[in-house]
């Protein structure tokens, strides 16, 4: 059984799907900073910590022990994550809360896809 679990990414919204027409200059831009950004484990494994967390929001000390990196090691991880568009943050009191972006990797996997949801064989 494969567990899929959704997750936004708001700034390559509005962009066609690669299969339909040439990424303009900005769009490639916006699009090769998200995916550097998602391009690390340590990223990857904070938004489904963050999207599997109660209620879909994390504090940052909710997720150092769990993902072994120290708390200034996670808030860089995180902060990338909210500029890439993945991720919101609200600060409270001195900790951070960050919830998933709603829709923000849809749209990233609509712009990587003619928007049917495709299995890329391994190679």
């Amino acid at each position: 059984m494969v567990t899929t679990i959704e997750l936004p990414l708001t700034e390559v919204g509005c962009c066609a799907p690669l299969t339909s027409e040439p990424l303009s200059a900005a769009a490639a831009v916006d699009l090769a900073r998200t995916l550097k950004a998602i391009a690390d484990p340590a990223r990857l494994r904070l938004l489904s910590m963050v999207a599997a967390h109660d209620g879909g929001e994390a504090c940052v000390c909710d997720l150092t022990e769990p993902l072994g990196l120290s708390q200034p090691t996670v808030s860089h991880h995180l902060k990338i994550l909210v500029d890439a568009g993945l991720l919101t943050r609200e600060k409270r009191g001195v900790w951070a809360y960050f919830t998933i972006v709603p829709g923000a990797l849809d749209s990233l996997a609509a712009v990587l896809t003619s928007g049917r949801p495709e299995l890329v064989p391994a190679r």
